[in-house]
Parts: C-alpha cells; structure tokens; sequence
C-alpha cells in the first residue's frame, strides 16, 4: 500500500544529513559542555557554533539565543519570564484567539496569579487587526504575544505592523514562530520583535530541543533554575547532541528554503483549487494568500474530520484535523470557533501540511482518494441526509 505523509505540521522527519551532524555527540564528543577538561570545551564549541547558526539566520546576536527542550517551554519562558520579570510595572497581557496551547495555557495561569490577559478576535480568515491590537493596549500593558503563522489555518499575522504598534508604545512583542521557523524567511530586527519561539523538531531536526530568542536588553525571569547553564537564563545540562541537529537543520533550510517555498506553494495551490472542484460544499480555513506555503486546512461539511482521517490512514494517508496537541479531545478545534464557524462545520475540518519530501503523485494519490472517502462518510451521515430532503 502507498504511504504518504502530510501531517508536517505535527512534526517532521529528521533530515539524514541532521542525523549524522548528531552522531558524534553520542559517541566521540560527548563531553558536558559546563566542564573544562578538552571532552567538555568541545562539547562547548559545538554549543557556541550551533548559537551562531541560529542567531545568523534570523538576524540576531549569539548572546541572544537561549537554547530550550522546544516550542513549548519557549512559549511558557516568554510569558512567565516578562511577566514575573515586569509585574511591579503592569499586570496585563495581550494575545490572540487563536494562539496555541503553548501560549494559551500559561496565559490562563497567569489570568489565576491576578494577571489580566486580553483574547483578540480574528476575521473570517484568522488575521488579527492593528487597530484592535491599539484599542486593547493600556498602561499596564507589558507583553504582547501573536503567533507569526497560525498551526492549524496556515494564516499569517501582520507581524511586522502589530510588533511596531508595540514598540511605539514601549511594550515586549513576542511571536510564536514555531510554523514559520525554517519555512519562510525570518529577520527579528525587521519584524521590530523581542522575543521568538522555535521548535527543530518542526523543520527537519530532532525532537526535544528549541530555543528562545531574547533581544539584548529584554527583562525576563529565570525560567528553571539550578546551574548557571544559558549564562544563568536556563538551567539544565546542554543537549548538545540536539543543538547540534538543530544547527543543522537550520542550515539546511537556508540552503533549500527558497526552492522549498516555491514548490510547496504550488502544490498547496493546486489543492486548494481541485479538492472543492472535485467535492461540492468545502470551505477553506484561513487567509486565501497570506498563509504558509505548505499549509492547507478544508471544512468538509456534513462528516466528522475523525472519520475522514482514519478512512485516509487506512489507505496510507497520514494528515490531520488540527492540533497534534489536542487531536484527543472531543472538543472543536477552538482557533475554527474563532474564525466563526459553528460546532457542526469546524468538526469537518482537514488539515494538510505538505514538507521536504512531499511529492507530485502525493498529491495524485489524495486527490483520487479523498473524494470518494467523503461520499462514502456523507452517505452515512443524518446531516447529509436531512440536507438533501
């Protein structure tokens, strides 16, 4: 049986060439890199190589990057470091609707330590507005955080004009740039930001590793403490092995990035053209042109996403209906409710997410068994049948 891939947005395949940048560090060069005997300040120069390579690619300073286990606890560091760091100042947080987990749940935490947090709307197409982002901003204001692209819908913020708005008002910006990081270009001075999240696992690298970028300046608490690894901002013993196959990875984005933009964007334009052409009554989630390259999400209405997933597993297609972090839960996906669609509708969503190895005939394959996957599921369904009388 055909087994196609295209769930990249949940997690990616290590790239070989990562893959062997790691080996050493199991086996030759597995010093600690805190100890100052020739094992560890090798382990060291890795560290501080793979520190270089990633503040290089998005136009920081080395001291910049602080290397953590993903996007996840790079997302909790921004949140909680600024505000522990800033709650004398002010106690009011700014973040959208559609964020992810990552983001949303250390907000509600914060919300329950006397933090206040303000939600912003989206548009049908899960854009948020620069004037709802100026209406929102009081003076105890301190953080700001917008995912650059959203995980599910594919759709990207106006991250430069809310991160300015921002700035003029002497407020943190953070974004949540775990979809974007390695997939389209990036420049932290450009986008007027103060903090980024990054996942490797996202991107062709390993599992377990990430970072957080903190420009220079940035007031921000400890987010674990214990040694004084990450110049005392992040405690724990380095991975090297990962930071060495996030290295990597990166440098192989910037190789290909260009190359990879380009042909993903056609072949998530042409679904986006076929699959409601070959299936009557299917909505596109998100901005039609502003979103990720590889990123396309349908409602398909009158079935459940679920059905439609394992009826495509069982032919070898692997995709998704939102977020691999909530995929167990019985709950509409809470970014589809934002952009305003009803219970029914957003539990017939699809997500696509194509990557590096994605091919043509991938695409041939799910085009010629997507359809006939949805007429079977809707010949089952009360909705489709009530529809039809």
């Amino acid at each position: 049986m055909k087994k196609v891939y295209l769930d990249y947005a949940a997690t990616t395949p290590a790239d070989p060439e990562v893959i062997s940048a790691m080996e050493p560090y199991f086996f030759e060069k597995f010093g600690n890199a805190s100890s100052l005997h020739a094992y560890g300040q090798e382990a060291k120069k890795a560290l501080e190589d793979s520190r270089q390579t990633a503040a290089e690619f998005i136009g920081a300073h080395p001291e910049e990057i602080v290397f953590t286990s993903g996007g996840t606890e790079s997302d909790n560091f921004a949140l909680l470091g600024v505000a522990y760091a800033l709650e004398k100042k002010g106690n009011h947080i700014i973040t959208s609707a559609i964020e992810h987990h990552a983001i949303i749940e250390p907000a509600k935490f914060l919300e329950k330590k006397g933090f206040r947090v303000t939600y912003l709307s989206v548009d049908k197409d899960g854009m948020v507005s620069p004037e709802d982002l100026k209406k929102a901003i009081t003076d105890k204001t301190i953080l700001i955080s917008i995912m650059q692209a959203n995980n599910e819908i594919g759709t990207l913020q106006p991250i430069a004009r809310l991160a300015h708005i921002a700035k003029e008002k002497g407020i943190y910006f953070h974004t949540d740039a775990v979809q974007t990081f390695g997939h389209i270009p990036i420049n932290v001075n450009e986008l007027n930001i103060d903090l980024l999240s990054l996942s490797a696992h996202k991107f062709y690298g390993p599992k377990g590793v990430g970072a957080l970028y903190i420009r220079k300046g940035t007031r921000i608490e400890t987010f674990m403490r214990g040694g004084d690894q990450e110049r005392g901002r992040r405690a724990s013993t380095h991975n090297i092995t990962g930071i060495a196959g996030c290295a990597r990875a990166i440098q192989l984005c910037q190789k290909n990035m260009e190359n990879e933009i380009k042909f993903q964007g056609t072949l998530r334009d042409r679904l986006i053209k076929e699959i409601p052409a070959k299936i009557p009554e299917v909505r596109l989630n998100g901005h039609p042109t502003e979103r990720l390259p590889n990123n396309v999400n349908f409602s398909i209405k009158y079935i459940e996403g679920e059905s439609m997933l394992l009826s495509l597993d069982m032919l070898g297609i692997a995709l998704s209906t939102g977020s691999a972090c909530t995929s167990s839960s019985l709950e509409p996906s809470h970014v589809l409710l934002a952009i305003g669609l009803d219970h029914a509708t957003a539990h017939g969503s699809l997500r696509i997410t194509l990557g590096r190895w994605t091919k043509e005939s991938d695409i041939d394959y799910l085009l010629e068994k997507l359809p006939p996957v949805v007429q079977r599921l809707r010949s089952m369904s009360p909705l489709y049948e009530r529809k039809d009388t």
